[in-house]
């Protein structure tokens, strides 16, 4: 009987250090998958989360217009220009953001800011247009976007809206054919690319009227956008195009942007102060 009790007893403590064992193994699995994760689990949801990453699509506004007045043109040409800048600048922040903020991310932080700078520049072309014509209604609700397609899919805009413009310059067809472009090169690569480089304008700049500050501080970061859309639009088209497609649809329009938008710095500048000379020459960027 003691022999049999004593069997019994060590087949007990056997089970326990069994099972002992068998949860320390198992929880210094658990610690290894917590530390250094799985590799495939990490590979996949990332690869999954980029494949969702997506594009912005945007409500054409161009197509929504009435007839443009003459004498509206070139302000609602540039405005038109300006919510190009403004899908390329947030499809930019989509890209580069992804995994970021809780599950309103996007909402909050990329497609409420962009409607609200939608609804501020569709204002002033409604504005433009009803100083010479009647003013169009309705145009607020062309504000808004939102996250569809994968990217490159052809949310479009950048192609559509500038189209309504005949600033003399061109750049209407230009940067039409290189929204229609976006997002084609697939994965050629951009490797060697480069950046595009423009001369600095803050620091050529005299001292800045107090009246003046606001639209000059615009004015710049609208100098900012502009190249960071270009520098996107140079990574999205490699191997478009011939020899100079560089030069004629990215280099060349952000030159004409630039005089543009450097003209309303040195004209801000000079309602309040002696206007700055020879600016121009800090239009032209390379890459």
């Amino acid at each position: 009987m003691p022999a049999t009790g004593g069997r019994h007893r060590l087949s007990k403590r056997t089970k326990i250090a069994t099972g002992a064992l068998a949860l320390a193994i198992a929880g210094g699995a658990l610690a290894f998958a917590t530390t250094f994760g799985d590799p495939n689990a990490a590979n996949a949801a990332s690869n999954n989360q980029a494949a969702a990453v997506g594009q912005i699509s945007c409500p054409d506004v161009a197509s929504k217009l009435p007839a443009i007045p003459a004498q509206a043109q070139a302000e609602v040409t540039r405005n038109l220009d300006l919510l190009n800048t403004q899908i390329a600048e947030a499809n930019n922040r989509l890209q580069t953001t992804v995994g970021q903020g809780g599950p309103n991310f996007v909402q909050n932080a990329i497609l409420g800011p962009l409607a609200d700078k939608r609804k501020s520049t569709i204002d002033r072309i409604a504005i433009a247009i009803g100083r010479r014509a009647e003013k169009p209604q309705g145009l607020d609700g062309l504000a808004t976007c939102a996250v569809g397609g994968k990217a490159g899919a052809g949310a479009g805009n950048a192609g559509t809206a500038p189209a309504q413009g005949n600033g003399g310059k061109g750049n209407a067809g230009q940067n039409g054919n290189q929204g229609n472009n976006n997002g084609n090169t697939g994965n050629t690569g951009n490797a060697g690319v480069g950046k595009i480089s423009c001369p600095d304008v803050a620091s050529k700049l005299p001292a800045i009227p107090a009246q003046a500050q606001a639209e000059v501080t615009r004015n710049l970061d609208l100098l900012n956008t502009q190249i960071n859309e270009a520098n996107n639009r140079l990574q999205t088209t490699v191997g478009q195009g011939g020899p100079n497609f560089v030069q004629n649809a990215i280099l060349g329009p952000l030159e004409d942007k630039r005089v543009a938008t450097i003209n309303r710095i040195a004209t801000a500048i000079g309602r309040n102060a002696a206007k700055p000379q020879g600016l121009d020459a800090l239009a032209p960027c390379s890459r």
